[in-house]
């Protein structure tokens, strides 16, 4: 993962990263093997880094432009968060460490996981999940992602019945996520206290530019970032309300970061917009100088 990023941005992803992290971020990504990546006290530090360097790679060949907004889908947000300048690189990589392995200890606690719900507004997604609990189960919606695909988190027996009873109930598929736990869930609330706690110490800065707030769909106050990141990993991660609101005034969303997830998700919660993907030090170069040409 970002084998290119590595060569070119050793301030950001060499010795200074690992001394914090405890462990070689290059090795995890680029030597593996799988099971270390995805762990999530080693795959949500190793993303965000990775992340980041690419947007700051991409933010120099953009020169004086920069974006109108932001926003990140869960751990995303925190790569948003520091491209605008709320937190700096290495205060955010800290927290994200913590945050992942706070959230691995909530998943050890309880064997949970997280399912996908295909052809599902929020409404049917809400209602599958409120059944499930007034049978005493423990069901709930992590994830607003785009029209039709929503994504509930839960124990293990209770993904078992979603899978099972789903279908009958509304959803026109049920996929299970390979996720290690329920999170964006009550069952994160663990997780939620000891984030609480690692973030008391962050300051936070004036954003270059808004940043919308999972927990809210709204750009974030500075006031109020420490608390909406604590609420992030027990709340539903409402990313497609953020695009929708993004839309009103954004003519062109890009994706930054490994692979090319939140700009399908783009594509399903916007219409009329122009969606690009910036995965790797190419595709930089490539819509750097195709967004200067367009501005001007």
């Amino acid at each position: 993962m970002g084998a290119e990023l590595f060569e070119a941005r050793p301030d950001l992803l060499g010795s200074a990263a690992d001394d914090l992290l405890g462990w070689s971020l290059r090795s995890v990504c680029l030597e593996g093997p799988q099971s270390e990546l995805t762990r999530t006290d080693r795959a949500q530090p190793a993303l965000f880094a990775v992340a980041y360097a690419l947007w700051d790679e991409f933010a120099r060949l953009l020169g004086e432009a920069r974006p109108s907004a932001a926003a990140g889908h869960s751990l995303g947000e925190y790569t948003a968060l520091a491209a605008a300048g709320v937190v700096d690189y290495f205060t955010g990589l800290r927290v994200v460490a913590e945050r992942g392995r706070a959230m691995a200890d909530a998943a050890a606690r309880r064997p949970s996981g997280m399912a996908a719900l295909l052809g599902c507004d929020l409404e049917t997604a809400e209602m599958i999940a409120r059944v499930r609990r007034d049978d005493g189960g423990s069901l709930w919606v992590a994830n607003v992602n785009a029209p039709g695909q929503m994504v509930l988190a839960g124990a293990e027996e209770d993904l078992e019945w979603l899978v099972t009873h789903g279908s009958e109930l509304g959803a026109r598929r049920v996929t299970r996520l390979n996720v290690a736990g329920a999170f964006h869930s009550p069952l994160m609330a663990s997780a939620t206290d000891e984030l609480r706690e690692s973030l008391h110490t962050v300051a936070a800065a004036l954003p270059s530019f808004p940043v919308w707030a999972n927990v809210t769909a709204r750009p974030s106050m500075v006031s109020e970032v420490r608390d909406l990141l604590a609420r992030q990993v027990e709340s539903p991660v409402r990313f497609s309300d953020s695009l929708e609101d993004m839309a009103a005034t954004v003519d062109a969303f890009v994706h930054v970061g490994p692979g090319d997830v939140t700009a399908a998700l783009a594509r399903r919660s916007t219409s009329g917009r122009e969606v690009l993907v910036v995965n790797d030090l190419s595709s930089a170069a490539v819509v750097a100088e195709y967004l200067q040409q367009e501005i001007g």
